[in-house]
């Protein structure tokens, strides 16, 4: 066997693990963390709608700026569309220009769930509701508060809860 041949079968050892290492680690093997919410497909598609169920059960997202709470500054609570859970408070909304809610923060750590996300040609984190593990959006070091963070959310994956007793003031 000369050295082409030993480089060659080598080259192909090493490309036959490194594929069959990336396929063990396909979104369908991974395991996934449960949550204490559980229904079937059709319990969340007979609660939420169509639109919803395509954003928090099967991972869809918003046309920017189409969102009822992309520009909505009440004092109040945003809570999970799924499961009622509260998520973000109004006091860590921001105007991020982006098109979709943004806050520097979640209610507390406990609430959002981050799993990395490499659909769409792209590496992010995404944000579930750890309740119901309802896709909520992204998270982003970008934000530009002290926290660092903006998690841009989808409209549809929450609702409001308003708090007559605050005023909230746009970031």
């Amino acid at each position: 066997m000369n050295l082409y041949s030993s480089i060659s079968t080598l080259a192909s050892i090493s490309f036959f693990v490194l594929i069959t290492s990336c396929q063990a680690q396909t979104p369908a093997t991974m395991t996934t963390p449960s949550h204490p919410t559980i229904k079937t497909d059709e319990e969340w598609l007979a609660q939420l709608g169509p639109e919803r169920y395509r954003i928090l059960r099967e991972k869809g997202t918003e046309y920017p700026r189409s969102g009822e709470y992309d520009q909505h500054f009440e004092a109040g609570q945003y809570l999970c569309a799924g499961c009622g859970t509260p998520l973000f408070s109004s006091d860590s909304k921001f105007d991020a220009h982006c098109g979709w809610p943004s806050f520097d923060q979640a209610t507390n750590e406990e609430v959002v769930l981050e799993s990395r996300d490499l659909s769409h040609g792209m590496i992010r984190t995404e944000i579930l509701c750890r309740q119901c593990g309802g896709h909520l959006g992204h998270v982003f070091d970008d934000g530009p508060t002290a926290t660092g963070l903006r998690y841009c959310v989808n409209s549809l994956s929450l609702t409001f809860e308003k708090d007559s007793t605050q005023s909230a003031e746009a970031k």
